[in-house]
């Protein structure tokens, strides 16, 4: 019984581990716009040479 126990405190901090975790990403703004990401590899653009870059 005691197993038990012990195993329901360790999954109730797990899982208030991941809830932390969310919380902490939803602030930073992981979350904000879903659909850039996936649209943007629909854009064929090469990716940008500038001449300036020391060229000898």
């Amino acid at each position: 019984m005691s197993v038990v126990i012990l195993l329901m405190i360790c999954s109730i901090c797990v899982a208030g581990g991941f809830l932390v975790a969310y919380l902490w990403s939803v602030k930073k703004g992981q979350f904000d716009d879903l659909e850039a990401s996936g649209f943007r590899i629909l854009h064929d653009t090469s990716p940008r040479k500038d001449k300036n870059i020391n060229n000898k």
